[in-house]
């Protein structure tokens, strides 16, 4: 990233001590939760260990091998121990690959519960050439993602980021390629609707998403080849998004590493709020599959502009911020350096409110200092669309405007048409010129212009940082669960034990095995 993107503006006069103090606050409170996360696991993280030792595919019913083989050591009830020990210990007894193991355990063939157990070091041993040649399979895709980047450059403006979502990996690819071409630097593919809530990852390619498109292995692969191909056309290098959000986060993610996507929509507290997973399983989920992302060079992006549509723009933005410093504080703890952390904020300001550019500017703003390298995820209006595509141009025109005078990164736009369909290639070919234009038109404006000494701008974000300490402080003592179950965020009340996929849950043995958590963190803070 060029140094005018990451310059910090300090035009908002914001006290140093203030955001200091937050952020010790928020580390305090991510601190708390990561205490609990370090004694448990979950059926999807061991699933996805079996998916880092080569395990893939599904069996005659459709069901995937590693859905079945951590089936498999549930019925013994000694998940605890990791699913890594008994695919390492089968190795011991069989000699038998893991996926060789896996497909025998589906055909009733294999019960490596009733295996000896064997010495915890020969069995590090045996899985170490595994282990290392999955790392290796990771960082090549990073160093070719980093190649690619440095053969092409990459622009200093931000990033046009447009989504497909036909349902069809094959339309999808049409829409992707043509989105490039007018513009686009970054294609997410947008899931289908309740693929968060499937407690597996469905197989192969998919035609039939309703509202997008499956998260599929091969339709990550299929999508990253058509975008390397028009990538290679243009001469510039068009980035790959998905989501591993959900019941299979860090499966995902795993999937995501192997097939080299970009970023990762990858956040905390989005599932909790918006899809009622259980927010036990989604914080232990989550720092997995960030480690994975961190690893892997992949900018996750989290859902703070969600809050928003749920609750006023205005009166909650305190909120929104408080959010990006424990996500940040999360994001650490899993290795991932700050210009991996596209925090999410939105333009969503009731379009009636007076002076509401002013405070979108302030908020905006006060993200990029707060967050100087962090790469922004900024959220175009979508509340307020009213379906009325002359008013909605003209609000995304504001919306784009604000972007490139703040040095937004990572500019989600935003489409006339919200709120009346998915968007034709033609309305995704006018919201592109829209921003070209303004990037054009405006690309210094925000290095010439200072905000008025305690203006509305600069007392506008002292309030809202202020709010923001206040909150993180409550959060701070009643801690971050009870928080949730409050509804302090987004105005959604989530109980501690309830929702989906909290019988997914395990308390970790004393000798639980993960090789991968360990490798990985290992190399991401400072280890060969």
């Amino acid at each position: 990233m060029k140094e005018n993107m990451k310059g910090i503006d300090n035009k908002l006069n914001l006290e140093p001590s203030l955001i200091s103090d937050a952020r010790n606050t928020a580390k305090s409170i991510a601190d708390d939760i990561q205490q609990f996360i370090n004694l448990h696991t979950t059926t999807t993280i061991e699933r996805t260990v079996c998916r880092l030792l080569g395990i893939d595919g599904v069996d005659e019913f459709g069901v995937p091998l590693p859905n079945i083989v951590v089936e498999h050591i549930l019925t013994g009830e000694q998940l605890g121990k990791g699913i890594a020990y008994f695919i390492g210990n089968a190795l011991l007894h069989t000699n038998f690959s893991p996926q060789v193991i896996a497909e025998k355990i589906s055909k009733k063939k294999l019960d490596i519960l009733n295996f000896p157990a064997k010495n915890i070091v020969k069995i590090k041993e045996v899985l170490k050439p595994l282990v290392d040649s999955t790392l290796r399979k990771i960082l090549a895709n990073k160093r070719k993602r980093e190649e690619l980047l440095e053969h092409y450059g990459d622009k200093e403006r931000p990033l046009i980021y447009v989504i497909v979502a036909t349902g069809n990996i094959y339309e999808d690819i049409v829409q992707a390629q043509a989105a490039a071409k007018q513009g686009a630097d970054v294609i997410a593919v947008i899931r289908s609707t309740g693929q968060s809530l499937l407690d597996y990852v469905p197989y192969g390619p998919t035609i039939e998403g309703f509202g997008g498109t499956y998260a599929t292995q091969e339709n990550f692969r299929l999508m990253r080849k058509a975008l390397d191909q028009v990538g290679e056309e243009l001469g510039r290098y068009i980035r790959l998004t998905n989501y591993c959000s959900g019941l299979c986060m860090p499966e995902i993610a795993a999937m995501g590493a192997f097939e080299r996507l970009d970023m990762m929509l990858n956040d905390a507290l989005y599932g909790i709020l918006f899809r009622d997973i259980n927010m036990k399983r989604t914080m232990i989920d989550q720092f997995f599959s960030r480690v994975i992302n961190a690893f892997a060079g992949v900018i996750i992006n989290t859902g703070e502009d969600n809050y928003l549509t749920t609750d006023d723009a205005f009166q909650a933005a305190h909120t929104v911020l408080a959010s990006q410093f424990i996500n940040e504080q999360f994001a650490l703890f899993a290795g991932l350096k700050e210009e991996q952390m596209g925090l999410g904020h939105a333009f969503e300001m009731n379009p009636d409110l007076k002076n509401g550019f002013l405070y979108e500017l302030s908020q905006a703003q006060m993200a990029h200092e707060i967050f100087p390298k962090a790469p922004l995820k900024y959220m175009p209006p979508t509340k307020y669309m009213t379906g009325n595509i002359f008013k909605g141009h003209i609000q995304d025109a504001l919306f784009n405007i604000i972007t490139i005078m703040t040095k937004q990164r990572i500019h989600l736009l935003g489409m006339l048409t919200e709120a009346i369909h998915t968007p034709f290639m033609s309305d995704r070919a006018l919201s592109i010129e829209n921003a070209k234009y303004i990037y054009n038109n405006l690309e210094s404006l925000g290095d010439e212009i200072y905000f008025k000494q305690d203006g509305i701008i600069q007392k506008r974000a002292r309030d809202v940082l202020k709010k923001s300490l206040e909150l993180l402080k409550d959060i701070q003592g009643i801690g971050l669960f009870k928080t949730i179950e409050m509804g302090k965020f987004a105005g959604i009340s989530r109980p501690i034990d309830g929702g989906k996929g909290l019988e997914g849950v395990i308390k970790k043995d004393n000798d639980y095995y993960n090789p991968f958590i360990e490798s990985m963190l290992e190399k991401l803070r400072g280890g060969k």
